[in-house]
C-alpha cells in the first residue's frame, strides 16, 4: 500500500506557521540548523519536522550564547 507522504512548503507558509517573518526563517536555518531542504533556489519544509524542531527549543533566543559580554 502507497503511504501518503508530508507535502512540502515553501518558506512563506512556514513563517505563518510559526508567526515570524520569512527573515526569521532564513536566520534560523543559517544559524539555528533549522530543518529545511534545498530545492533548486528555494527552500522547502516539512511541517512535522519544523514542529519537533520547535518543541525541542530550536527557535529558542536563550539558547545560544549571548554576543554581549558583561561588564
Amino acid at each position: 500500500m502507497h503511504s501518503v507522504t508530508e507535502p512540502w512548503v515553501s518558506a512563506d507558509v512556514i513563517a505563518a506557521h510559526l508567526g515570524v517573518t520569512k527573515d526569521s526563517i532564513y536566520t534560523w536555518i543559517a544559524k539555528k540548523d533549522m530543518p529545511a531542504h534545498r530545492v533548486g533556489r528555494l527552500w522547502k519544509f516539512q511541517v512535522t519536522e519544523v514542529d519537533d524542531w520547535v518543541r525541542n527549543s530550536g527557535a529558542d533566543e536563550t539558547s545560544r550564547p549571548s554576543t554581549k559580554e558583561a561588564r
